[in-house]
């Protein structure tokens, strides 16, 4: 199936061939040009998409985004140069690309703008809150959709989790929730609330690991007056201020053995006694619950009652770690800058430049989306410019022996492509440039150009004496 016609435009015959061969082998029908004058007799609104290098001979390729009026021209450049990427985006491109850039990355890109040139209508209002959409490579897109509980994913680990969370809101049921710590749990949990029929009621979020043993089965049930030293008047306890909405517990395998009891009766006939009262109390609340350790284990070992774990796994949602996620690090990432720019009232753009993006992908973010909002907001606050790299993030290349252990092999093309633009690039200009000039043009750091020659095998040139 034809998933689109793309004019390349590039002067280059090497690059223009191998984009050429990338495009077609994902369907994508694809018709070539060395210039804009090439173009000339072309019809140009024919095209789904212009893929077109920034410096070619004659005219730029800039020129491309008012020749081609309603047809979206992607824009690469060789030089990662952070102002003629801005600039490019606010003549009107529809995205911009660096060279060298990952065969990946420009699927991405190709499928997000040719998606967006076929949207004719924005999503209605009405639409569901988490819409799960089939991981094919002409579906997938770069822009950035937010529901209103805040998660962010294309990957099909994500779309599975979606489908599963549209499945179980609308019920009652109780849901257990696990995923290593950072990964969003409380995000899901509030999916389930705005997704239900108590999405109109309260949500009331505990974090059991954070309120002291002592004090936990007072802060759920509440107490009477006088039930201990300090109970000096009557309070209601959590639960009971969800009444009618939902109760989400995390880290619930913290939860005191007296204090899952209690709970178990919640669960069990709907019902509360607070500390020191003798009569129970109806309540009426949705649980879910969220652990990032094995309470079946924990059952079996007597450290969780085994009842109350059976009461609480009805439906069990599992969140994937980050590493896990394919391509929605990188989504992430870019999300959480836009967020963290607005959060701190910074009016001009910032871009992750190519080789943060690269390291963004390898990294196995073992504080999961926690670590990268935080490595976000490090960035912005250090970034002197509207480049954010790969070493303000704390980085650097995220290219270490452990990390290739773990990152699954590529395809040949897809290496050679890499290798061979950095290969060039260095080769062709590191007897007119020093070490710096050549980083910045790369858009990495001097360490990283350092790593890479070392990876490449191309031994820095003497210094001329």
């Amino acid at each position: 199936m034809n998933s689109g016609k793309i004019l390349v435009i590039e002067d280059e015959p090497v690059i223009r061939s191998s984009l050429r061969r990338l495009l077609t082998r994902n369907n994508y029908e694809v018709t070539e040009a060395a210039s804009v004058t090439d173009t000339r007799e072309l019809a140009l609104e024919s095209f789904d998409l212009i893929i077109s290098d920034l410096r070619l001979p004659g005219e730029p390729g800039t020129t491309m985004i008012q020749l081609a009026a309603q047809t979206p021209v992607l824009i690469m450049t060789s030089y990662a140069s952070l102002r003629s990427a801005v600039d490019t985006i606010k003549m009107g491109a529809v995205d911009y690309i660096a060279k060298p850039f990952d065969y990946d990355d420009m699927l991405q890109a190709v499928a997000n703008s040719i998606r967006q040139k076929r949207e004719a209508a924005p999503v209605p209002k009405t639409a569901p809150v988490i819409e799960a959409r089939p991981a094919h490579s002409e579906t997938k897109k770069v822009q950035l959709s937010e529901n209103p509980a805040g998660i962010i994913g294309q990957s099909q680990i994500m779309q599975t989790l979606f489908n599963r969370i549209n499945r179980v809101a609308p019920t009652e049921a109780t849901v257990l929730v696990f995923g290593e710590s950072g990964t969003g749990k409380e995000l899901v949990a509030r999916a389930l609330h705005e997704t239900s029929k108590r999405s109109q009621q309260t949500m009331i979020s505990v974090n059991c690991a954070a309120i002291p043993e002592t004090l936990i089965e007072s802060e759920l049930f509440g107490h009477e007056k006088g039930a201990f030293t300090g109970a000096a008047t009557t309070r209601n306890g959590l639960i009971e201020a969800a009444d009618g909405g939902t109760l989400f517990l995390d880290e619930i395998g913290e939860l005191p053995l007296e204090a899952q009891a209690r709970l178990l009766r919640v669960l069990q006939e709907g019902e509360i006694r607070r500390v020191g009262a003798v009569q129970s109390r109806k309540v009426n609340v949705r649980l879910i619950a969220a652990t990032h350790r094995n309470l079946k284990e924990m059952a079996e070992n007597g450290k969780f009652r085994e009842d109350l774990y059976y009461r609480l796994n009805v439906v069990q949602l599992t969140l994937p770690p980050l590493r896990e996620r394919g391509e929605d690090a990188t989504l992430l990432a870019q999300y959480l800058l836009k967020k963290t720019t607005e959060r701190m009232g910074i009016d001009d753009p910032m871009i992750l430049s190519p080789d943060a993006m690269m390291a963004i992908s390898r990294h196995p973010w073992p504080g999961n989306v926690r670590e990268l909002e935080n490595a976000i907001e490090r960035a912005v606050i250090l970034s002197e410019d509207e480049m954010i790299t790969s070493d303000l993030m704390g980085l650097d290349c995220a290219i270490s022996s452990a990390n290739h252990k773990n990152e699954p092999q590529q395809q040949g093309d897809k290496t050679l492509s890499m290798e061979d633009y950095f290969i060039r690039f260095v080769l062709e200009h590191q007897h007119q440039m020093n070490e710096t000039q050549l980083s910045n043009k790369l858009g990495i750091s001097r360490k990283c150009l350092w790593e890479r020659r070392k990876r490449f095998g191309i031994p820095r040139k003497e210094a001329s004496l």
